[in-house]
């Protein structure tokens, strides 16, 4: 049946449809709607667990230990709770735990604008815990994206055992529309329940064989391991390679955005070229290629100061037009001023 949902309502209806039997989150907009619809589910499902927890450094460590026991879990935060999450992503990459951490950005840094939306956390996503990972993401810039993405997140977690992150944004988080969830049709993986407590696997954070022995003064062990993930999220990567591209052969230009800003962007269509990345990470190496040799520019936009303009520059080696929204304001005015001024012609 179709009704009215809202983006952070349709990620919390993809996790339940995809297993999920676990949150622990704290408070912190524009994210919260998600932890208060988790209470209600626990209040009404005997089956679902949830914790309020002190803080999100605590929320995380709490899905880690509950995936390790066999739930299905996730939380939900926004820029300022990821970067207290980020040992705790780290530590389960390491140990190899698939759990989804959701991210409604906003503008930061710190406390930054809570209720202004902003895509400042790309750079934080790929390198915010230390040493070498290998991180799924996904950006939905629709509510039945949301619903679809969180449960895409959910599967590939599963099948690369690792945390895997779903993007959203103030705008995308709080956007309603018209969708029946029902209808869409995604398949979702089934968790399987790992060998805790028959001593066929130990978890530690530090360097371990495949039993999970600690191996801390063997590089050959770290580089087995280091290969082995990535060649891992490589394989799962290819099953998610999504993105969307509108070509123009009457224009010179190509746009790249995601998550709202390509919502905002799309109007200019009869204009340029768009392409827009789901799968933001691991990056659309080849998509990018193919879908930009046909253009003589390059124009990333996107709400901060050219995080993702950056990698894709490195990507292609090439000079790339950049078009920053700042400070929580993204509307069509804005990127029209900012592409006549970047690209010297009027945009209508």
């Amino acid at each position: 049946m179709k009704r009215l949902v809202q983006g952070n309502e349709a990620v919390f209806l993809g996790a339940i449809r995809a297993g999920a039997d676990f949150f622990a989150g704290y408070p912190i907009s524009p994210s919260s709607e998600i932890l208060v619809l988790a209470a209600e589910q626990a209040a009404k499902d005997p089956g679902f667990r949830f914790i309020q927890s002190e803080d999100e450094i605590s929320a995380a460590n709490a899905i880690i230990g509950a995936s390790l026991a066999g739930a299905k879990s996730f939380t939900a935060t926004s820029g300022p709770g990821f970067t207290l999450m980020q040992e705790a992503i780290g530590y389960a990459h390491q140990v190899e735990v698939p759990a989804v951490f959701v991210n409604v950005q906003r503008v930061g840094p710190a406390t930054g604008m809570p209720t202004m939306p902003a895509q400042q956390d790309v750079m934080q996503i790929k390198y915010g815990t230390s040493g070498d990972y290998y991180p799924l993401v996904f950006y939905p810039n629709s509510v039945e994206e949301c619903y679809r993405y969180a449960i895409t997140a959910f599967n590939a977690a599963e099948e690369s055992l690792s945390p895997v992150i779903l993007l959203s944004d103030a705008f995308v988080g709080h956007l309603n529309e018209v969708v029946d969830v029902d209808a869409i049709e995604v398949e979702a993986i089934p968790r399987g329940r790992p060998s805790l407590g028959t001593g066929k696997r130990f978890f530690t954070g530090l360097t371990h064989d495949e039993e999970g022995h600690p191996r801390t003064a063997d590089a050959a062990v770290y580089r087995e391991w280091l290969s082995r993930i990535r060649t891992q999220h490589e394989k799962v990567a290819v099953h998610y390679s999504d993105f969307e591209f509108k070509e123009n052969p009457s224009s010179d230009t190509l746009l790249i955005s995601f998550g709202i800003v390509s919502r905002v962007v799309a109007p200019l269509a009869s204009q340029f070229a768009l392409f827009r990345p789901i799968r933001i990470f691991p990056m659309l190496s080849h998509e990018i290629h193919e879908c930009a040799q046909s253009y003589d520019k390059i124009v990333v936009i996107e709400a901060n100061d050219g995080q993702y303009a950056w990698l894709v520059e490195r990507e292609l080696k090439r000079d790339i037009v950049h078009v920053p929204l700042l400070g929580g304001r993204i509307n069509l005015d804005l990127v029209k001023n900012g592409l006549s001024e970047k690209l010297r012609r009027e945009v209508v």
